[in-house]
């Protein structure tokens, strides 16, 4: 299945080039539209499901962060075409996918295009089915730190990890733990085995995972029923642990 896309670009001949790009380099994509504003563009968005969204920064009447912020439910992945390396930082605030900038590379625009179509393919697959973890169980303890020495806690307890400044709320099958750790802390003391870091406050075991929904990152459902947020900045690291 192609993967529908726009491009939002003020300057005509920019638009001409990246079109002519996708047309010989892209054949996974299908170009349903072309905005020169961002008022265009958000038509477009409403109009069409996208997966894909190739969005300059600077155009008359506002920019392309100004277009993200209008969409609530973003479910496409954005590539930021730009002549401005300074965006850079902002454009992965906006959970931009790949940053490319102008002239555009070709090879930089496959590998790009590449990434989104991993990403959408593992997506669909995962969309509401009961997921596949690669590693379906878990065997091993750790040590969580207390005042007067320290507890033992199964792996396989663990349901998810939550920040809290400098503590860490460890939510285990049947209990809470509050440490005073970080949440980087437990990435790395549970680095082998199947947890994601899917959001900067949440690292989540992966057998606990039941239901995967698309959204800008999308969400993930634990066997608990709880409903936790993923970002897009960190949707690979959860879908790497699926087949």
């Amino acid at each position: 299945m192609k993967l529908k896309t726009i491009i939002v670009e003020d300057e005509q001949i920019s638009r001409d080039i990246l079109r002519n790009y996708i047309g010989k380099y892209c054949p996974d994509l299908e170009l349903v539209g072309e905005a020169s504003n961002i008022q265009e563009a958000y038509e477009l968005i409403q109009q069409h499901e996208l997966d894909l969204v190739f969005l300059d920064v600077e155009m008359p009447f506002g920019n392309g962060f100004d277009l993200l912020e209008k969409v609530d439910n973003r479910t496409f992945e954005t590539i930021f075409v730009t002549a401005y390396d300074h965006y850079a930082i902002e454009a992965l605030n906006n959970q931009a996918t790949y940053y490319l900038l102008k002239p555009i590379s070709i090879d930089e625009l496959i590998k790009s295009v590449g990434l989104v179509k991993e990403i959408k393919d593992k997506e669909n697959q995962l969309q509401n089915s009961i997921l596949q973890p690669k590693t379906p169980t878990i065997t091993g303890k750790i040590t969580i730190p207390l005042q007067d020495g320290f507890e033992v806690v199964n792996v396989e307890e663990i349901v998810y990890c939550k920040a809290d400044d400098n503590y860490t709320e460890i939510h285990l099958t049947n209990s809470k733990k509050v440490v005073s750790k970080t949440l980087k802390h437990f990435e790395e003391v549970l680095k082998e085995y199947p947890f994601a870091r899917i959001h900067k406050s949440f690292l989540v075991n992966i057998n606990e995972i039941t239901k995967y929904k698309k959204g800008k990152g999308g969400s993930v459902e634990l066997t608990s029923g709880k409903e936790i947020l993923v970002s897009a900045s960190k949707k690979g690291n959860l879908l790497a642990f699926f087949k």
